[in-house]
C-alpha cells in the first residue's frame, strides 16, 4: 500500500465543502485547515486528551456532531480500579466551538463544567473545573509539551468526496500538573508521565465502527508509542497506524488484524499487522469503561478497555523493538450518528 506524505500546509476541503483530493495523505506534523462547511448533521468534530503515569489516568473530552455535543472527563486509579467520570450532554452543540486546527484554542463552559485547551509557547494547557465530578469539586492543571522535532501521525480518511475524516493522533508527549478531586490533590510528573491526543473532524456516514488502540512509554531508556486502528479505514486505502521512537514517526501503511472476544472483551487482545510481523501484541486489559449514548438520531456503544501492551514491534530501519507493560488503551466503537 502506498499512502502520499503531505509535506505542505493544505485544506481539506474545497469551496463547495468537499474532500480536497490534493489533502488525502499523512504527514508528520499538523498540516490541515479542517475548513469543514455545509453538510448539516453529519459533521463531527473533537478533541480527546488522556494523560497517564504508572498509577493513574485522567483524562477530558469536547465534541460535537452538529446536534449535540458532549463534554466528559474521567479518572482512573490503576490499583484500586477507582473510576470517576462525568458527561455533559449539550442540546445542539450550543458553545462547543472546535477550532479548525489541531494548535488551535478551545474554550468551554457551563454551569457544570469549565473546560479549556489551550497554546502555551508551543505546549498545550488543560485546564478543567467541575462542581459536581462523582459528588466532589474536580480541578485539573495539567501541561502537556511537545518537543522540538516531535513527529505525530496526522492522517486524511477518504471514503468519498461527502464523507472523510482528518485525525491528528499524537503520543509520547511529556505532562505534568496537578489533578484534584474533592480534598485529595494528585501530582503528574513530567519524568513519567505521557500524554495522549485524538483529534477529529469530519464529515461521517451514519453508521461506523472501529477498533483504536494506542500504548506509550519508557523502553530501554527510548521512549515509545503507537496509534494502531482498523475498520473505520479499512478498503479506503490509508491507515491510522503508526510507531514513534524517540519522537520520530514511523508510518504503518498496512492494516492491523484486532484478535478478542466480544463476549469477554477483558480477555487479551492480540494485536498485528496484516501481512508482516511489525506489529505483534498483547493487550492484557484491566479495567473496562463503558459509553453509551441513545438520544434519538444518535446511537453509539463505546468499550474503552485500559491496560498493558507487550510484544514486539518494528522501526522503519528494521530494528526490533521488544514492549513490555506499557500503560494504554483498546476499544471497540459502534455508532449510528
Amino acid at each position: 500500500m502506498s499512502e502520499p506524505e503531505i509535506k505542505q500546509p493544505v485544506y481539506l476541503c474545497d469551496s463547495k465543502g468537499r474532500l480536497n483530493s490534493q489533502s488525502v495523505g499523512w504527514s508528520r506534523h499538523p498540516l490541515h485547515t479542517c475548513n469543514l462547511r455545509g453538510h448539516t448533521g453529519r459533521k463531527k468534530k473533537w478533541n480527546y486528551w488522556c494523560v497517564n503515569d504508572d498509577k493513574r489516568l485522567f483524562s477530558v473530552t469536547l465534541s460535537s456532531v452538529d446536534y449535540l455535543g458532549l463534554a466528559f472527563t474521567y479518572f482512573l486509579e490503576f490499583d484500586t480500579k477507582k473510576f470517576t467520570e462525568q458527561i455533559i450532554a449539550i442540546p445542539f452543540a450550543r458553545g462547543c466551538t472546535l477550532s479548525e486546527n489541531v494548535n488551535g484554542d478551545i474554550t468551554f463552559k457551563n454551569k457544570s463544567i469549565a473546560l479549556s485547551f489551550t497554546e502555551d509557547r508551543g505546549n498545550t494547557r488543560i485546564h478543567v473545573d467541575s462542581r459536581a465530578f462523582g459528588g466532589n469539586a474536580l480541578s485539573a492543571d495539567l501541561l502537556v509539551e511537545r518537543p522540538e522535532g516531535h513527529e505525530t501521525l496526522n492522517v486524511v480518511i477518504p471514503w468519498s468526496k461527502r464523507r472523510f475524516h482528518f485525525t491528528s493522533k499524537q503520543n509520547c508527549l511529556p505532562a505534568a500538573g496537578t489533578v484534584s478531586i474533592g480534598n485529595e490533590t494528585f501530582s503528574f510528573r513530567k519524568e513519567n508521565t505521557f500524554a495522549c491526543l485524538d483529534f477529529g473532524r469530519g464529515v461521517w456516514r451514519y453508521s461506523s465502527f472501529w477498533n483504536w488502540a494506542f500504548c506509550h512509554g519508557v523502553r530501554d531508556g527510548h521512549s515509545v508509542g503507537l496509534n494502531l486502528g482498523a475498520g473505520w479505514t479499512d478498503g479506503t486505502g490509508m491507515t491510522e497506524n503508526a510507531l514513534c521512537v524517540d519522537g520520530r514517526l514511523n508510518k504503518i501503511s498496512e492494516d492491523m488484524l484486532f484478535h478478542y472476544d466480544p463476549s469477554d472483551l477483558m480477555k487479551p487482545w492480540a494485536i498485528k499487522t496484516k501481512s508482516s510481523k511489525r506489529i505483534d501484541i498483547l493487550f492484557t486489559p484491566f479495567y473496562e469503561r463503558l459509553g453509551r449514548t441513545n438520544a434519538l438520531v444518535l446511537k453509539s456503544e463505546l468499550h474503552q478497555l485500559f491496560g498493558r501492551f507487550s510484544g514486539t514491534v518494528v522501526a522503519d530501519s528494521g530494528e526490533s523493538i521488544e514492549l513490555e507493560n506499557l500503560i494504554g488503551a483498546a476499544e471497540e466503537h459502534r455508532a449510528r450518528w
